[in-house]
Order: structure tokens, then sequence, then C-alpha cells
């Protein structure tokens, strides 16, 4: 890093990374290079926009993480946040910290990583900011997105009568990352080609869960989900599972003013995850409900609807499982057990500001 200035690290960064027609195409009028993007804004829509940092060693070490795997995290966890509003992301802007002596190939391979989950979703890089740190590397980003005016899709919208939804499943990621924590190899020694999960299993270190640890490196948002919900008119609240599932309905509970019950017989739990939890002498729901970083969908629809939702995401092979209902009895997350016990759910994922796994 100290060996180039900042322009040059820039055009290196993301010189030919997207073309022109491709940027044309998102709407750019003015990218990369000048003080400030430009760009066009279509009539009739609401910007949508967030943003998301990664750490180095608060949310990735070089033993979990291959470094274009956290260039791709990290913008798919800002991208995540449009598809829970429902809307399409757009723009991205990219701010970098790295220590100056950091391995230039190490900083290429997030930027090849970050690109790659942008033009996956159609996202046109358009600017940000490089500088040095004293601490280990941090990526932000931010994201902007659009949806039709009025209808982006809540957290505070859950009513009484609504089912409620999971898109796919839940815990791969929470049991990838302890697989690797345990394994503690570097990154480089399991390299593999991109998406190639078949091909991770014959990997020394990786062994039989390559789908969980694709799942916490590599974690898809779900744009396509969160559109088609909601262009279906009937979604109502809508979360995207960043901390887990517990955390997330809570979320929701808070802001609609509701309460949610989930049934524990209609959760679905992935094969791997039941294997690997039974491995650890543990419950799959443990990595279900206190995991994280899934990038699922969470919502509710109203009950008589939730058929027609499901075969719609169902054409677009989305699962959708149904796995409680909204109840305004109380104000909390209930765990319906399939015995019939009813066990209220704490809060819990990572706090950042207390340095530990509340789960």
């Amino acid at each position: 890093m100290s060996q180039v200035d900042e322009f040059s690290l820039i055009r290196l960064l993301t010189g030919g990374k997207q073309t022109t027609a491709f940027q044309r195409e998102g709407g750019v009028v003015t990218g990369i290079g000048d003080d400030a993007a430009v760009v066009n804004v279509n009539s009739g829509t609401q910007w949508i926009l967030t943003c998301d940092t990664m750490t180095e060693e608060v949310h990735f070490k070089q033993v979990t993480m291959r470094d274009r795997d956290v260039g791709f995290k990290a913008m798919g966890s800002a991208v995540s946040d449009i598809a829970a509003m429902g809307g399409q992301p757009r723009f991205a802007l990219i701010a970098l910290c790295a220590p100056k002596g950091t391995d230039m190939e190490r900083v290429k391979a997030m930027y090849d990583g970050l690109y790659a989950c942008a033009s996956r979703y159609g996202v046109v890089i358009v600017g940000g900011d490089t500088t040095s740190t004293t601490g280990g590397i941090t990526i932000s980003v931010t994201v902007i997105g659009e949806a039709p005016a009025g209808k982006a899709l809540l957290r505070s919208t859950a009513t009484e009568g609504d089912a409620v939804f999971v898109t796919g499943y839940l815990g791969r990621s929470a049991a990838g990352l302890e697989w690797l924590l345990q394994r503690n190899i570097p990154s480089g020694l399991w390299e593999e080609e991109e998406g190639a999960a078949e091909e991770m299993a014959s990997l020394e270190g990786i062994g039989a869960y390559p789908l969980l640890v694709e799942a916490h490196c590599r974690p898809l948002p779900q744009i396509e989900a969160g559109l088609a919900l909601s262009e279906s008119g009937v979604c109502h609240a809508l979360n995207d599972v960043s901390d887990g599932l517990s955390s997330e309905a809570w979320e929701i509970v808070e802001a609609s003013a509701i309460g949610i019950d989930l049934m524990e017989d209609l959760i679905p739990i992935a094969d791997d995850v039941h294997a690997y939890a039974i491995s650890q002498g543990r419950s799959p729901l443990d990595y279900v409900l206190n995991g994280g970083e899934d990038y699922q969908l969470l919502g509710t629809v109203p009950a008589e609807h939730a058929p027609a939702v499901q075969a719609r995401l169902g054409e677009l092979g989305i699962a959708f499982h149904k796995i409680g209902r909204v109840n305004s009895a109380h104000r909390e997350v209930r765990l319906i057990r399939n015995a019939g016990e009813s066990v209220v759910l704490d809060k819990k994922g990572y706090n950042h500001f207390s340095g530990r796994d509340e789960g």
C-alpha cells in the first residue's frame, strides 16, 4: 500500500471493473474520477439508503474468509438491506481503510469480490474513499436503491392475522463460521474456484460441510425475493436475517407493537445444519435462532394470502416457509414448542459494543 499514491490506488482497484455500457444502463452520468458521482433519478420512486461496515478481526479473520470473499460479503450485507425493503439496489460507494503495509494483493482481491457481488445484482460502484489506518482493514459500503413511491416494505407494518414466514434456510452461516474457527486453517490453504461448493468437500480442513462454509463466506442477498414480495402487494413487515431469527423477530415486534409466535415444528432445519449441530452436541435451533448472517428474509403476510405468495416465490425457485403467526395479545417473541409449551425468546446475537456474543 505504501508503494502507491491514493489516485493510483483508486485506478488500480476500480479501473475496467465495470464497462461504460454497464454504467450507462445503470443510470450513471459521471462515475469514478470526479469529485462526486452524478446519476439519473427515476420519477415516481423513492430512494433507499443504507451503509454497512466490515472490520478485520471483528467481522472477518484470515482463518475464516478469503480476501475476495470479504469484499463479496461486504457488498452483499449492504445489498441485503435493500432486499429487506423490497427495493432494487442501484449504486454503491466504498470506503477502504487499510494499514500502510497491507499487501496490495489482499486489497485487490477484496475489490474483486466487491465488484463481483455488485455486478451480480446490477449495482454500479460510483465512488468512495481510501485512507490509511493504524488498525486492521475496514471496508464500508454505502448502497443506494429504489422502490416505487410509498411501496418500501417496513418492519413496522406487521398486523394481527398475519402469518410469519422466512425464505430459505437459517443457521448455515453461523455453523460455517464455527466450523472454520475450530479448524483454524489459513484461508489460502482452502482456495477453490468461486461458487464451486461441491469441490470444497474434498479440500482438507473443509470436510463434510461445504455449504455451511459457503453460506458464511458468500451469503447471497435475497433481492429477487424482496422484489417479488413487494410486487405481491400483500406483504406487510419485512426484515433481513443478519443477526439471527430471534433478534430479527424482536425487531419486527418492537417496530410493529405486536407479538410473534414462532412454531418450533414449522421452522425449517437444513440437513447439514442438523448434522453439524448433532456433531457438536447442540440443538440445530441454536444456530437458527441465534446465528445470523444468513441474509434470508423474515416477514409477515395476511394468512389468507400466504399460499399465493408461496406459489409465486416457488415459481422463482425461492423457498417460502410459514413459521408462525402475529399475535397481538402480547408484545414478545415466543417459541411454541412441539409439546405446546410457550417460551419467551431472548434478544440474542452479536453485540459490537459489549464485544460479546449474546447468544
